[in-house]
């Protein structure tokens, strides 16, 4: 891989990290409702469970779904349910999450990266980036090169939205604008399951 295309590549890693999608709407309520510190899981979660979807993927599992349209269409209606589950519970969350709180809990590392096996722009994302970049002449290299240039710019990329949740929630202290802010948020993440539908 050249550098050019190597630079290409992280551009869109940065580009597809950073834009929005469940993840990144997650991270912003998250943030908000639970602040940075209590975040840093389920951040560290989404980067994990990405990079082995992304390596799975590169090392095969994109043919096999390709194979078997069931399985893919299984992942599809499964990811669906779970996001408008999460969603569900993003707009009616009610307060901000404080020390020593245990009405609500911020996503979980295992869960935020098992989660990345039902996200669709997660797949969409991976299934891309391998299909674009991969070498077929020297295919591990290629795979190994595409993982390391998301896991360069994603963990930063998400980052920000949980960052700036946390800047919003003295804003958001006042329980009628969390409330609108949490069913929004919520709409907006049930909203990202549009492109699979269509």
């Amino acid at each position: 891989m050249t550098f050019d295309a190597f630079f290409a590549l992280l551009v869109y890693a940065f580009v597809t990290s950073i834009t929005p999608g469940p993840n990144n709407f997650m991270l912003l309520a998250s943030g908000v409702n639970f602040g940075l510190v209590k975040t840093v899981p389920h951040m560290l979660g989404i980067g994990f469970g990405f990079l082995v979807l992304l390596l799975a993927v590169g090392f095969g599992l994109g043919a096999v779904l390709t194979a078997f349209p069931v399985l893919h269409t299984g992942l599809k209606i499964a990811g669906g349910l779970y996001l408008l589950y999460l969603a569900w519970k993003i707009a009616m969350s009610r307060s901000l999450g404080g020390e020593g709180e245990a009405k609500g809990q911020p996503m979980r590392f295992i869960e935020a990266a098992a989660f990345q096996w039902v996200n669709p722009k997660a797949w969409v994302m991976a299934i891309t980036a391998m299909a674009v970049n991969t070498n077929p002449e020297r295919p591990f290299v290629s795979v190994v090169l595409i993982a390391a240039a998301f896991a360069v710019v994603m963990l930063p990329s998400i980052s920000t939205w949980a960052g700036f949740g946390m800047a919003l929630r003295g804003f958001l202290a006042d329980a009628v604008r969390l409330k609108w802010f949490n069913i929004a948020t919520g709409v907006m993440l049930a909203a990202t399951l549009w492109p699979m539908l269509r």
